[in-house]
């Protein structure tokens, strides 16, 4: 503060004006979630260990899937069989043209009434044996549909570009379902990081939302980065005379480690 006087001393004909304050903040990761299994099955491949980065729809574990993937097989053969579809078709044909002969014959009065409502009758049998045949083969394409999505399960992919924090569980183990289940893995959000900081009430009101800021991380990590204001705080904490502001801090190569100190100002 005493060298930007002495510079505005030293130079009248420029405007005197002190420099953007600087506060404390902290770089952390944008979220921490715990991966689980949707299902209780084996783990047969860990693709990633501590520390690695990975990327958004990356597979990072996978688990046993043989009997879903033998189902599957199954159903997709049963949506494309044709022998019952072809075999009730054949029966539907024969039935339509043997009705069709025995109403020529019962108007030529050489059979009964009764034949010819027998003949009709076993005509609509083999409709609706033609009916259950194509059914069946629907309901395979839509069972085939569903073992899809539950072979999908077996398969857990990244939700976020992060890195990943520890690795719990291993190959040949048993992955648990449920909350109280032990997690698998754990996974930080690092793309983009957050930064939180704690400002004085006198100014509230003068940082919104959108608002552009600078944010320098302290030795020895090097560098100053452009973060943007998505959250203010519309509590103010009446003890300390503060509120609370976040700043989404790009960071698609994961140069910028989180969890580090830093400090921020906010553009005017």
């Amino acid at each position: 503060m005493k060298k930007n006087l002495l510079l505005c001393l030293g130079s009248l004909a420029l405007p005197c004006q002190a420099a953007d304050p600087a506060y404390a903040c902290l770089i952390e990761p944008y979220q921490k979630i715990e991966m689980r299994s949707p299902v209780e099955a084996l783990i047969t491949k860990v693709n990633v260990d501590r520390g690695a980065m990975v990327h958004k729809g990356q597979v990072l574990v996978e688990l046993d899937s043989s009997v879903e993937e033998a189902a599957l097989a199954a159903a997709k053969y049963k949506s494309v069989m044709e022998g019952q579809v072809k075999s009730a078709e054949t029966r539907v044909g024969y039935s339509r043209a043997k009705l069709h002969r025995r109403e020529e014959l019962n108007r030529m009065n050489f059979i009964s009434a009764q034949d010819r409502d027998d003949a009709f009758s076993e005509m609509r049998l083999a409709e609706a044996e033609l009916v259950d045949a194509q059914d069946n083969r629907e309901l395979a394409a839509l069972e085939a549909k569903r073992l899809t999505a539950q072979l999908e399960q077996r398969r857990l992919l990244s939700p976020f570009t992060g890195v990943v924090m520890d690795v719990l569980e291993h190959p040949g183990e048993l992955a648990q379902t449920g909350e109280g289940a032990r997690p698998i893995m754990k996974l930080a959000q690092t793309h983009p990081l957050r930064v939180e900081v704690i400002l004085p009430v006198s100014l509230y009101g003068s940082i919104r939302a959108g608002a552009r800021a600078h944010v320098v991380a302290e030795p020895p990590m090097q560098g100053t980065y452009q973060a943007t204001v998505r959250i203010v705080d519309k509590v103010v904490d009446s003890a300390s005379g503060t509120f609370g502001v976040r700043l989404d801090l790009p960071n698609p190569k994961g140069d910028i480690p989180a969890g580090v100190k830093c400090r921020v100002t906010f553009s005017r």
